[in-house]
């Protein structure tokens, strides 16, 4: 109430006087309040639209197939996404190169580090050389062709992926080295844990189509995906998605000249 006083005397002061009429003291007081109200007045508009949004949540669940192997079992690296079932959702297309969302793929040990990464369309990804010698990242797949050369150790180039698809990145001198980006067409996807379990947060209720993507597996049933939900406060959950595991599917892969890779190594690439 005392603050309710203090807040009505001001306006009949402003209103009776005008903001020019304010002198001093008062038109110091009258500035700091201004700013107070609007500071009060813009978190009132974000809390509701904080409100509105679910974490939608889920596990994959990914099953021996014929192909598979017989080595530790790991649920882990499946990138589930949702787009909105009325249109595109995709919100970095024709922004500048400096305001895109940035990732990286480190080079370290002879292996990319993350080995699967999703990000949206329009990211740009950083793959550094924190090896003591060279590496020649490289792929010649549909989701992004790209050869960024041979460079050295504690050098970095970059890809902008522009467009949405599967990207398996390779090193031109270490067939052992790979990794799969996967760019997706919305702000909402996730990559399951070891145990499977995966969360999108801050997803509008609404409708949206479902899809999944793994290394390893596929759908159980492939013609569900990209299968449509409804998300709202009351229904967050995918439940289970189950995926049969069919083995690795790029083991033998080639070079950038599309030949087997040479064996015969010199000591700066190894």
């Amino acid at each position: 109430m005392y603050y309710y006083r203090r807040v009505s005397s001001f306006f009949d002061e402003v209103f009776s006087r005008g903001w020019r009429g304010l002198r001093g003291w008062a038109a110091c007081r009258a500035s700091k309040l201004f700013v107070v109200l609007m500071v009060v007045f813009f978190s009132l508009a974000v809390i509701p639209l904080r409100a509105q949004t679910v974490t939608v949540t889920g596990t994959v669940s990914l099953a021996r197939g014929s192909g598979a192997g017989t080595g530790k079992f790991d649920n882990s690296n499946a990138v589930i996404w949702l787009k909105p079932a009325a249109g595109p959702a995709n919100r970095h297309s024709g922004e500048s190169s400096s305001s895109r969302p940035r990732f990286k793929i480190l080079q370290q040990h002879k292996r990319f580090e993350p080995h699967v990464l999703a990000i949206p369309v329009g990211s740009v990804v950083d793959f550094p050389n924190l090896d003591p010698f060279f590496h020649n990242v490289f792929s010649l797949f549909n989701g992004k062709r790209f050869d960024l050369g041979l460079y050295e150790a504690g050098a970095s180039h970059s890809v902008t992926f522009d467009s949405p698809g599967i990207c398996y990145v390779f090193c031109n001198i270490h067939p052992e080295m790979s990794a799969a980006v996967v760019v997706v067409d919305s702000p909402h996807y996730a990559t399951s844990n070891q145990a499977g379990e995966f969360s999108i947060p801050n997803v509008p209720p609404g409708s949206y189509l479902v899809s999944v993507w793994h290394e390893r597996g596929k759908p159980e049933r492939p013609e569900d995906y990209p299968r449509e939900v409804m998300i709202s406060s009351s229904n967050a959950s995918l439940r289970t998605i189950r995926l049969v595991d069919a083995g690795e599917l790029l083991a033998n892969h080639k070079n950038k000249y599309g030949r087997d890779y040479d064996k015969s190594v010199t000591p700066i690439y190894k």
